[in-house]
């Protein structure tokens, strides 16, 4: 986008930060956080490091007066998310989440299209991956998305696509159950989560322990909204009943 420039990358490892600037132009590489912070060039940061650290550095960089755009999940829980609200209230900074679904032209059309459902009945969301680290999981090696003191797991890695759209779409639920599977490390490996509203429910699933080919739907009196991919939505489809 225009008006935007690199100016400087963070690494705990100086060898592939500066590899890295090298690749996308950046001015500047650091292997202190602290240090690029400090830096007057930089306006905005861009945190994609594991869940956990997300609340700590997000905060961080508000202390420095710097915009965030932060990676889905925001953070680990309801606690962190007020407390990051509140520093950037307070520090007068753009705070987002950048969950790249709800910014599509594809989300965009969904939503001007739901009337056409008419009134909603059922609603089926779903986003069910195979992790390509699972493999690795069953052979004793426990990488990173599957360990509970990163704040990886379903939710957080691929639930969080589905819950977004839920509640920018209908609002908060009126009640909310859920049950899953979880692994030995304490992470959950799949789910399964059902939404009441008045007068229809919103039925959500997702896995990082096997795949599925399903689409997702918009089941309304009048018709049905035939959604591709929620986390990547490209194609919608509506028919009548």
């Amino acid at each position: 986008m225009e008006g935007f420039e690199l100016e400087a990358v963070f690494s705990r490892d100086i060898t592939k930060a500066e590899a890295f600037a090298s690749k996308n132009g950046a001015a500047r590489a650091y292997d202190s956080l602290e240090a690029m912070l400090n830096d007057s060039e930089v306006e905005a940061v861009y945190i994609a490091s594991p869940n956990r650290y997300h609340a700590e550095q997000a905060l961080a960089a508000m202390d420095k007066g710097k915009h965030v755009i932060c990676e889905k999940p925001l953070c680990s829980n309801e606690k962190e998310a007020e407390t990051l609200i509140q520093k950037a209230e307070h520090m007068q900074v753009v705070l987002m989440e950048g969950i790249k679904n709800m910014y599509t032209p594809a989300f965009q059309e969904i939503t001007s299209h739901l009337e056409k459902a008419g009134p909603i009945r059922r609603v089926y969301l779903q986003y069910c991956q195979y992790s390509s680290r699972y493999d690795a999981y069953k052979e004793g090696t426990v990488l990173n998305a599957f360990k509970p003191e990163l704040s990886n797991g379903s939710s957080m890695d691929l639930g969080v696509y589905l819950f977004h759209p839920a509640v920018a779409w209908f609002g908060r639920p009126s009640r909310i159950m859920a049950m899953g599977h979880k692994l030995e490390t304490g992470v959950d490996g799949q789910a399964c989560v059902l939404m009441q509203y008045d007068g229809f429910e919103v039925i959500i699933s997702y896995s990082k322990i096997m795949g599925s080919s399903l689409a997702s739907e918009i089941q309304g009196e009048e018709g049905v909204l035939r959604i591709d991919n929620v986390n990547t939505p490209e194609e919608v489809a509506f028919s009548a009943p």
